[in-house]
């Protein structure tokens, strides 16, 4: 699947969700959170990491999170359809790789983990795909001792290995699969 084929699933899923929220102050499952803070986090890290390597990627916010994740979406679709998305993009921690490749593997991950938070938060189905799920948690596994380091995720929270792969890679991320607001 093709880096802009992955976007538009998994941020279309991400805009469902958006969609059904009625109450942006909800407490979101990461600590100090709410459903606006899950739709900025995702609005607002990307133009930081992209800067990096100079691509610019500036949409200012209105405060209504859906309308800022619609801009900011619209904005990201953008690039990955642009001649710049194939060209390299050059990270002091990640290295060189395709712009496409990265927002796909950093950022529209990002989206999917975060869907699910999103989901939680507002009391809806995240509907993550099994499959997909299980593939990225074994991916991120070997990887759990750099993850940790970074600061990014909380501890991990035990889940029962016969547990469904959307529930052990919330669990992987510091999550807590039976996390209900407030």
């Amino acid at each position: 699947m093709s880096a802009l084929d992955r976007f538009d699933r998994v941020t279309g899923r991400f805009t469902d969700v958006v969609a059904g929220v009625s109450d942006w102050a909800a407490p979101a499952p990461v600590e100090g959170w709410t459903a606006a803070d899950v739709v900025g986090h995702l609005v607002d890290w990307l133009p930081g990491l992209l800067a990096a390597d100079d691509v610019v990627l500036a949409v200012e916010r209105t405060g209504d999170p859906a309308q800022d994740w619609a801009r900011h979406t619209a904005a990201v679709r953008a690039l990955l359809t642009s001649p710049r998305a194939a060209e390299p993009f050059t990270h002091q921690h990640l290295g060189t790789l395709p712009l496409a490749e990265a927002v796909d593997r950093f950022w529209t991950t990002d989206v999917l983990l975060h869907t699910w938070d999103l989901a939680a938060a507002s009391g809806q189905d995240a509907g993550l795909d099994e499959a997909e799920c299980a593939q990225l948690l074994a991916g991120m596994e070997p990887m759990d001792d750099l993850l940790r380091s970074s600061g990014q995720y909380g501890p991990r929270v035990p889940v029962p290995e016969d547990a469904p792969a959307v529930d052990r890679l919330m669990g992987f991320v510091g999550r807590d699969p039976s996390w209900q607001p407030g």
